[in-house]
């Protein structure tokens, strides 16, 4: 039986020891920054694959830089604590490890500068958030995406998830799988922690940083795929609400989503209603590659396991 372990106050400790304060600032003022990273589950392998490790700690190091917290971790010693944390924990299903550096200190008052940071990691089982197979049925939501010069949109910052978190239960309340946010000037922007793709007469296009998105590392593996594996042309530009009524298809990418056909917008059929060529091509290349079943992309997952099946 699995038994779920974290990276807590510099030791590795049972999950349930891995306690914080009600003082904590991160906790009260919203002031941490956070990695989601998957670690997908092989059968055939007995092998936990963790999806471009590097490319997440890359992300939560810039994320750190804008929020001023200290961050003093060399990736190699990243990559070995999130190794040891799967194996310690023995899980054989796909899992979610959250790395979350964050402001620490007990203290209150509204700041970045002069407060503690510390570092965690921990993982917990996470199947399929969304329903890839069925795709999901969307609505645009009355929430505007946060803008960069509100909260800075390029970091993962655990107080902009209030943001999602309106706009994902208004979405949800309303009968709907997800929302979909624009930005502040009316163009798509993202879901509530998804980004969006468009195909339209053969070409994949998708909102630019400039709209206030994420800038996912799941997008980026799907660009990357579509250029170099189904030899699309991937357009980044700004993305109108209409478009995606009238879109040939439209999906969400992201490390919880993985990639996700959007079949229904705002009670409108996108394409027609189902996952469409493009995006199945693109859902099928992508499960072989975060779960290690293709030597090509071999360097993008890394296995935890020391002991693997022979």
């Amino acid at each position: 039986m699995a038994t779920p372990y974290a990276y807590f106050k510099k030791e590795i400790v049972p999950l349930s020891e891995a306690k914080i304060g009600i003082m904590t600032h991160a906790f009260n003022y919203g002031t941490g920054v956070f990695e989601g990273i998957r670690g997908n589950w092989n059968e055939d392998d007995e092998q936990v694959y963790v999806f471009r490790v590097r490319e997440h700690f890359d992300r939560l190091r810039k994320s750190c830089k804008i929020m001023q917290i200290d961050f003093q971790y060399e990736t190699e010693e990243l990559i070995s604590l999130v190794t040891k944390l799967v194996e310690m924990s023995g899980y054989h299903e796909d899992v979610y490890l959250r790395p979350l550096a964050y402001k620490s200190g007990e203290v209150l008052g509204v700041r970045l500068h002069d407060v503690e940071d510390d570092f965690l990691i921990f993982i917990a089982p996470f199947g399929p958030y969304l329903d890839i197979e069925k795709g999901a049925r969307c609505q645009t939501s009355s929430w505007r995406r946060v803008a960069d010069t509100g909260i800075p949109a390029r970091a993962k910052i655990t107080g902009i998830y209030a943001n999602s978190a309106l706009a994902k239960t208004e979405a949800q309340l309303n009968g709907f799988d997800e929302a979909i946010m624009l930005d502040e000037r009316g163009h798509i922007s993202e879901g509530s922690g998804e980004n969006i793709f468009v195909v339209i007469d053969g070409r994949i296009i998708t909102p630019p940083p400039s709209s206030d998105i994420l800038v996912g590392i799941t997008r980026d593996t799907v660009m990357t795929l579509a250029r170099d594996e189904l030899g699309l042309e991937v357009v980044e530009r700004e993305i109108d609400r209409t478009e995606l009524y009238t879109a040939d298809e439209c999906f969400m990418t992201g490390t919880a989503a993985h990639v996700t056909p959007v079949v229904e917008l705002d009670r409108r059929t996108i394409g027609d209603g189902k996952m469409g060529a493009v995006t199945a091509d693109l859902v099928k290349l992508y499960f072989e590659i975060i779960t290690g079943k293709n030597a090509k992309y071999a360097d993008w997952c890394t296995p935890c396991y020391s002991k693997v099946k022979a």
